[in-house]
């Protein structure tokens, strides 16, 4: 408390001109966030904040010559388990892009692990040059129509509500709990509630009533957006849109012309789920700015979505501005076109410089107890488990769009052999779909059919599943699909490519079967390695075919889905045959 109270006697001081700044910053276009302009003057920075706008002196001078400086980007809700690395690499990756905070859901190593893989995820993010800010899985599992390797109710949760770096609970994905006032739901609502915290709610094919509901209950956000129709229904009803630009879920193009003069503080960007290969080569929340720009919204409009709206939006009150009294994260970029940035600040120390990491600590690799690196549990697989009975030669599919979450239901005709089993048909793009119960060595497995994979041969197969993430296998035949199993068992999860009995490429997923322990350089040059796989086995260059396989799995997202107790209808919340008898 004492150093607190000194170091905002020292701010005071070096606001009022009466003693030097430890930073000041001359020459530079500063976006105002406030007013939707840019101002100048010199910026003063003391103990990690801003201390004031106007003529000063400091111990430090730097000449930014004219470039821009805009508040460092906030990626509003993410999934840092997508990026397949750790919080330590993660944070790397992304203060390159400008991004010096998130707002994470460790909803996917919670499924694994429950309360082990949310404080996991707490410890993993200490100790960093980079704000990690967790809401707390709300729906583990998410439905009851499949297996996951935990359970968390409100009991579980209210011990991390008190830390914090907690800000509240988690995108609710299960509408029919929250409309049917479910008693643990209610429980998990009002604990967040209780202790101050927010709510983010997941309204994916809600109806504007069913948005009533859930802003009744107290859930203000919606990530789920495909159409500016769609986000204008949560704007009027007070929620805050987020608006997604990830590697499956491409939704910023289509949402952005709702965004105006007068709704644009409501609007903010989030990445959700995104691959480190296209963090590296698009960005994060600098490439939805550009998009953003480039779809006609004004640069500094991008920006406040970058920056202040994520902070109010979740109640961070020093953060997303350059104002006296916010913390001093900001980037400096040379236009306001390209968004290329040079350097990049957090707490008034350079991070990035030149377009490099420095000042990150160096990574200590500790040892992790067996429960995080081994979560892999299931019987030997035989190629009569995949075998599909379908007597009327009509079926079920699943029908993948490119880029996107949800999944048509289709019913077509299939090929079947003597047996009036099932057949892999390549004209047709119709494969053959498996969900491996992988948890509780349980002997669960579902089946289906998948169209739009675009495999010619082989099998692939990745214990990224969301949000169970049990394994799940797409392949062309029965024998690469039980080799791609056990290459995965044996490696303790991961994702797999094979062909022809043989492991093409695979990448080890050692921490819950969802990230690497390696640098986000060696994760890279192994993904590297997966893509040229993939070309192999003539895969759809479309969309990320491993991102989209992990999402066949997600029984919270229309149309037809996949989970270890079988092929689930979205919009009838049950399980059907793949028979269309």
């Amino acid at each position: 408390m004492r150093m607190e109270r000194q170091q905002l006697a020292r701010r005071i001081s070096v606001a009022s001109g009466k003693e030097p700044a430890d930073t000041v910053i001359k020459n530079a276009k500063i976006i105002d966030v406030f007013n939707g302009e840019m101002i100048e003057g010199d910026i003063a920075i003391a103990d990690g904040y801003f201390a004031g706008i106007g003529t000063y002196e400091g111990k430090q001078v730097i000449d930014a010559n004219g470039a821009y400086l805009t508040p460092a980007f906030i990626d509003g809700h993410v999934h840092i388990e997508s990026s397949i690395v750790t919080p330590s690499e993660f944070a790397k990756v992304l203060l390159l892009h400008g991004v010096t905070t998130v707002i994470a859901d460790p909803h996917e190593i919670a499924n694994v692990l429950g309360t082990e893989g949310i404080q996991y995820m707490l410890d993993a993010s200490e100790n960093l040059p980079f704000d990690f800010y967790f809401m707390l899985p709300s729906c583990v599992p998410a439905t009851e129509f499949e297996h996951s390797g935990a359970v968390l109710n409100a009991e579980h949760l209210k011990p991390f509500f008190q830390q914090p770096k907690v800000l509240g609970l988690a995108e609710i994905m299960n509408f029919p709990a929250v409309v049917n006032c479910d008693m643990d739901m209610l429980a998990k609502i009002a604990a967040s509630k209780a202790f101050g915290k927010k709510i983010d709610g997941h309204a994916a094919g809600l109806s504007a009533n069913d948005i009533n509901v859930y802003m009744a209950a107290g859930i203000r956000t919606d990530h789920e957006c495909t159409n500016a129709a769609e986000a204008k229904e949560r704007l009027k009803r007070g929620m805050y849109v987020m608006i997604r630009e990830g590697t499956v879920a491409k939704d910023l193009r289509q949402l952005i012309p709702v965004v105006n003069e007068h709704n644009a503080r409501r609007c903010l960007f989030v990445t959700d789920d995104k691959h480190l290969d296209d963090l590296l080569h698009e960005g994060s929340i600098d490439h939805n700015v550009r998009l953003a720009v480039s779809s006609g919204i004004s640069p500094i409009t991008a920006i406040q979505m970058a920056t202040i709206n994520a902070a109010e939006c979740f109640g961070l009150e020093e953060k997303g501005a350059i104002a006296p009294g916010y913390k001093a994260d900001f980037i400096i970029m040379e236009d306001l076109e390209s968004f290329k940035i040079a350097d990049v600040y957090k707490d008034g120390t350079a991070v990035v410089k030149k377009g490099a990491i420095v000042h990150f600590p160096e990574s200590s690799q500790q040892e992790l107890p067996s429960t995080l690196t081994h979560t892999v549990h299931f019987h030997e697989i035989s190629e009569d488990e995949f075998q599909i009975p379908v007597q009327s030669h009509k079926a079920n599919i699943i029908e993948i769009i490119p880029n996107s979450l949800v999944t048509r239901h289709i019913v077509e005709q299939v090929e079947t052999n003597e047996s009036g089993f099932f057949q892999c048909s390549l004209d047709k793009d119709q494969l053959k779909l498996a969900v491996i119960e992988r948890h509780h060595q349980s002997g669960f497995i579902g089946l289906g059919i998948v169209k739009g994979l675009g495999l010619k041969s082989g099998a692939i197969a990745t214990t990224i599943a969301h949000d169970s993430h049990n394994l799940v296998i797409a392949g062309t035949n029965d024998r690469d699909m039980v080799m791609a199993a056990k290459t995965i068992k044996e490696m303790q999860g991961g994702m797999v490519v094979v062909k022809d009995g043989k492991v093409l490429a695979a990448l080890k997923l050692s921490i819950a079967g969802l990230m690497s322990d390696r640098s986000y350089q060696e994760v890279y040059a192994n993904l590297n390695n997966i893509h040229g796989a993939l070309n192999q086995l003539g895969a759809n260059r479309q969309f990320n075919p491993f991102l989209t396989l992990s999402f066949l799995t997600l029984p919270v997202i229309p149309e037809l889905k996949l989970t270890d107790k079988g092929l689930f209808q979205v919009s009838k919340f049950q399980h059907i045959s793949i028979d269309a008898e």
